[in-house]
This record gives C-alpha cells, sequence and structure tokens, in this order.
C-alpha cells in the first residue's frame, strides 16, 4: 500500500509538473501575440535563422536557444525538395550549411536527412529539420516569421501544416511580393501577413488592408514621418538590422 501510495504521489506530481509546463509555455506565447497585436510602439526582437551563434543557422539547437534567451520571435527559410517536402534551410544548395552538394529543389528529402549541419565550418550532429518539426518546436513557445523561399505554388502545403497544428496565430508569413496578401489572407484570414514594401507608395497601397499588422520597410526610404505614419495605423514597422545596430 505504501508502494501504491508513492507512486500514486510521484504521478500526481508528475502530472502537475506537466500542466505548470505547458500552461507556462502557453502563457509565454500569449504574452508574445498581446504585445505583437496591441502594442505596435514595442520593440520585439527576432532571431535571423534562430539563434546561431553558438548552433547551426536555421537548426532545432538554434531555435531552442532562441526560447530560452526569450527572444519574441525566430525567422526561418522554408525551401521544398524534389518529392514535395517542406525543409528549413536559408540557401538554394546545400553546399555552405552542410556537409553535402546540390540544389534543394534537386535532391530528395532522406538525402537531405542524411547530410549534417556546419557551424563556423565545423559539422555538428544536427540535421535539417523539417518546417513540421519546427512548428511542434516552436509552439506555444516563440513566433515563426516564415521566410518563404520555395515557389508560391506551395504555399498551400505550408498553410495545410500550419493549420494541422493550430498555429495560426503563431505565424508571421513574409511575403516579397505584397500583392500576393489578399489571396494569402483568403486562405488563412488568421495567419498574420508581413508584405514587403520596396517604396513610398508600396506602403501606402499596404495600409489599405485593414488585416496587416506589420510591415517590412527597407532602409533605402526609410523616413521618420513615414514611420509614424505606419505607427499611427496600428501596424507594426519591421527594420532588418542583421548585425548592424
Amino acid at each position: 500500500m505504501k508502494m501504491n501510495l508513492k507512486i500514486g504521489l510521484n504521478t500526481i506530481l508528475f502530472a502537475f509538473l506537466c500542466i505548470t509546463q505547458c500552461y507556462s509555455q502557453t502563457a509565454k506565447a500569449d504574452s508574445i501575440l498581446y504585445d505583437f497585436n496591441h502594442r505596435p510602439e514595442k520593440i520585439l526582437v527576432a532571431a535571423h535563422r534562430a539563434a546561431h551563434q553558438n548552433y547551426p543557422e536555421n537548426s532545432i539547437a538554434a531555435i531552442r536557444e532562441s526560447i530560452r534567451l526569450g527572444i519574441e520571435i525566430v525567422e526561418l527559410d522554408i525551401r521544398v525538395t524534389k518529392d514535395d517536402k517542406l525543409v528549413v534551410i536559408h540557401d538554394r544548395t546545400v553546399d555552405r550549411t552542410t556537409n553535402g552538394t546540390g540544389k534543394v529543389e534537386r535532391l530528395k528529402f532522406d538525402e537531405i536527412r542524411n547530410l549534417r549541419l556546419k557551424h563556423n565550418e565545423a559539422l555538428t550532429e544536427e540535421i535539417v529539420p523539417t518546417f513540421e518539426e519546427v512548428l511542434l518546436e516552436a509552439k506555444g513557445k516563440i513566433l515563426i516569421d516564415v521566410d518563404f523561399k520555395a515557389s508560391p505554388k506551395h504555399i498551400d502545403k505550408a498553410l495545410a501544416l500550419i493549420k494541422k497544428h493550430k498555429m495560426e496565430d503563431h505565424i508571421i508569413f513574409f511575403l516579397y511580393d505584397h500583392k500576393l496578401s489578399p489571396k494569402l489572407h483568403g486562405k488563412s484570414p488568421a495567419i498574420q501577413i508581413m508584405p514587403r514594401a520596396h517604396n513610398l507608395y508600396e506602403v501606402e497601397e499596404i495600409l489599405k488592408w485593414d488585416y496587416i499588422k506589420v510591415i517590412h520597410v527597407d532602409e533605402s526610404f526609410y523616413d521618420d514621418a513615414l514611420m509614424k505614419r505606419i505607427l499611427d495605423a496600428n501596424v507594426r514597422v519591421w527594420m532588418n538590422t542583421l548585425g548592424k545596430i
């Protein structure tokens, strides 16, 4: 009886710890979402290709490090393999970041999966993650800035995975072509879209869409008055530093 009681108490304690941890993670994501949606004046930090100072870029380890550091957003690059698997890797080829060679779109997923990621030219045990693995790792802990480098025809595949894991409110979907925004919004209204503006005219065009809450602005036409115009519309300004502060 004493043994059973001990087992029962351990089970209750384990369940309590799991519930507490899950609540803490959800509370973290909810807090970031609140700041993103309701406090456009607050600066949020995004880790480019995840926190890659100590771990390979775009790796699960770098995402975990971003979460540990309390970073609000992790930026990740999505590409598609020859057999239509969405993977997280920046370059068109695997040459720079892995011990392999070849274009991502011409390699099958199993071929890419057998490669190892590099960090500062040294080979690691980290592998190229799938987009789905990244979603599961980030859920409840951090927002994801999706830099979709695959062809737009594959966007539906990404949206299906996001919806499958109920992570629409965790995603900021970056679009190089702002004119794709209405189509993407129609497919998934809950996902935040971040179109890139290349000039003042495009900023004004984007601001006409009331569902846009963040605009990627190039420094080439950065202007304090324009930034105030965007913020007054209750829209965030996204500026890249990429190490230049």
